[in-house]
């Protein structure tokens, strides 16, 4: 269809295409389970929100099995992933077991897991959260941060990207 043309989102697979033409970056979440192990998994539906306050957002989908330890846990991270971190997204958007064997992680406050070497890092507290169609959209309030010089990993059209020349 001509970019022109406007149409109804009522085909899922022509409305996924759609939405993979924006590209994202790519982010492991995490915090801490009520009894106390980590948890985690690669977002790429996270954005800002507001910097004052400063804000930001990402969203789960409600059938996840995180999310009754996401909606209980008062603190969260986000790991913006740098691009030599690919291998450490595909593990977290698997069901292997033990998610945090790889990868170099520190515990932050409250000792959420933090990945150390990340493009950026976000420690946040909950703010709130709601259900939003088949997700559940969580708003964190950014206590702590971090930010490096490596170049972050990026995913458009269903593939890992990386950042091309400066335009």
């Amino acid at each position: 269809m001509p970019p022109d043309r406007l149409a109804a989102p009522s085909d899922p697979h022509a409305l996924r295409h759609a939405l993979g033409r924006f590209a994202t970056g790519v982010t492991i979440v995490t915090t801490l389970a009520p009894d106390g192990h980590p948890i985690g998994l690669t977002v790429n539906s996270f954005n800002s929100l507001s910097l004052d306050p400063p804000l930001v957002l990402w969203s789960l989908r409600r059938s996840s099995p995180s999310l009754a330890a996401f909606r209980a846990a008062p603190r969260f991270a986000v790991n913006v992933l740098a691009e030599s971190q690919i291998e450490l997204s595909r593990s977290f958007a698997s069901k292997v077991a033990h998610r945090f064997a790889d990868g170099p992680w520190r515990r932050g406050d409250d000792g959420v897991p933090v990945l150390s070497g990340a493009a950026a890092c976000f420690l946040c507290e909950t703010a709130s959260h709601q259900e939003a169609g088949d997700h559940e959209l969580f708003i964190g309030r950014v206590l702590h941060m971090s930010d490096s010089h490596e170049p972050p990993l990026l995913f458009q059209g269903g593939r890992y990207r990386r950042l091309g020349p400066v335009l």
